[in-house]
């Protein structure tokens, strides 16, 4: 009896050293990361409300703060479970229904240094902003309860299955050997993808081609690509998952592949029209940031910077290209998140190197040709899987919703119609009138109409 009251303290040392740890530092680090993850969701309100024209504005920024909403409810209920619960190589199991067993305890096979709940809340930040990415392709066309219904479904058959592709214990494309670092795969060609689909099944505006998309408030989406900038540094630098080495890394090839890819833009811009534009050095800087997504944990910041101007002449042939087609996706997110995203998948396996990150692979310039054949299996798997499925889901929903706003509200202005509200309540004077033009902008009264209109006391 001595002997065993003698041999507790050892006991009870091995079970506190085999129980996993909390790492205060990665701990902060991550929490900060899913904060500027969240950030990211207004970023992109303002950048793409801005694009816009007036009488859409508020529609376009509450697409993005509705779909972090509704994926926020999915994920808690089943969606981080779908994602990444154990199960087979194609999805996740019921597991974790409801959080149920995800708590403050780390889970060894995300990541032994943080809190289980901590991996789900960052991981809940990247399945809302993918849907509010692809709101870009339907402005002015979508009711706003179809969006959000076709977002949570979206949400429940495609991204959730990808991500445990790519990164669930046991996906298929994970153990292929394919390197998604922060969601070049999962995110963004996924959302570039369904973005074409969603075009094209909802049809052009009645207006398309016959009026411009002029953006109504540039210093919006300057201000939209700042914060999308800024909260980048969270969706790719947090993905390493600690305070390390390769975090810091991923900080700076995502911040230099982002001025690449504005440089490049602007210089494009120069040669081709003689003007260098505030929204193309925006869009050129997020173009950056999505083609190095994928890669920020696994290149150096030289090969970081190639991407990022290697990508934006692609991106850019494509938004030129675009108009020229049937095809109105409003805010080009196929060609800016889908275009970039295709490349930076494909560039990882081009300059992917182990001496970044050993847990990563080596790339074709490192004598790894294999890694790019794997990357472009895992392109072409994500476009055809999100393309099908999101097809599959748009005629679902219209067997059983009306999908498209009528004529009449697209020439009202969808704002007013879907929400009741102004994104500049009486800033036109047609509330005075009853007329609107056909851009939903201000309308020239005539000195007869003026005089009939009453003086506020």
């Amino acid at each position: 009896m001595p002997a065993l009251l003698s041999a507790l303290p050892l006991l009870a040392s091995a079970q506190e050293a085999a129980a996993p740890t909390v790492s205060p530092g990665d701990t902060a680090w991550v929490l900060m990361s899913t904060a500027l993850v969240l950030l990211m969701v207004p970023g992109l309100a303002f950048f793409y409300g801005g694009l816009v024209r007036t009488k859409s504005a508020l529609n376009t920024m509450l697409m993005s703060l509705g779909a972090l909403g509704v994926v926020t409810v999915q994920w808690v209920l089943f969606g981080y479970s779908l994602a990444f619960g154990p199960g087979p190589s194609w999805i996740g199991g019921l597991e974790w229904l409801g959080f149920i067993g995800v708590g403050t305890t780390p889970n060894p096979t995300y990541s032994a240094l943080l809190p289980h709940v901590l991996f789900a809340a960052f991981q809940a930040m990247f399945a809302g902003i993918t849907v509010a990415l692809f709101s870009g392709a339907i402005i002015d066309r979508m009711r706003f309860v179809a969006y959000l219904t076709f977002g949570v479904i979206w949400t429940t058959i495609i991204y959730d299955p990808l991500a445990h592709w790519v990164w669930g214990d046991g996906g298929w494309l994970r153990k292929l050997g394919a390197l998604d670092f922060a969601g070049g795969t999962v995110v963004h060609i996924s959302a570039g993808t369904t973005a074409v689909v969603l075009a094209l099944f909802l049809g052009p505006r009645r207006d398309f081609k016959r009026i411009p998309n002029v953006p109504h408030n540039v210093p919006f989406a300057l201000l939209g690509a700042g914060l999308l900038w800024f909260g980048w540094f969270g969706f790719n630098a947090g993905s390493a998952l600690a305070a390390d080495g390769i975090a810091a890394n991923a900080l700076l090839t995502t911040h230099v592949a982002a001025a690449a890819g504005m440089m490049t833009w602007l210089t494009l811009e120069l040669v081709k029209g003689g003007r260098a534009t505030a929204v193309g050095a925006a869009t050129g800087a997020v173009v950056g940031l999505v083609a190095i997504t994928p890669a920020a944990g696994f290149v150096t910041p030289l090969s970081a910077l190639a991407m990022g101007a290697l990508a934006a002449p692609f991106s850019f042939f494509a938004l030129h290209y675009r108009p020229k087609t049937r095809l109105d996706d409003t805010l080009d997110v196929f060609a800016c998140h889908g275009v970039a995203g295709i490349m930076g998948a494909v560039l990882t396996g081009v300059f992917a190197s182990k001496a970044v990150n050993p847990a990563g692979a080596d790339g074709l310039l490192h004598g790894n040709a294999s890694l790019l054949g794997v990357q472009i299996l895992a392109v072409v798997a994500t476009i055809a899987f999100a393309g099908i499925a999101s097809t599959g889901i748009l005629y679902a929903l219209q067997s059983v919703m009306r999908l498209r706003i009528s004529v009449d509200v697209e020439v009202q202005g969808i704002d007013i119609a879907e929400h009741g509200e102004e994104a500049y309540h009486g800033g036109d004077l047609s509330d005075l009138t009853g007329r609107k033009t056909a851009l939903g902008d201000a309308v020239v009264l005539t000195a007869k109409e003026l005089a009939g209109v009453p003086r506020v006391a």
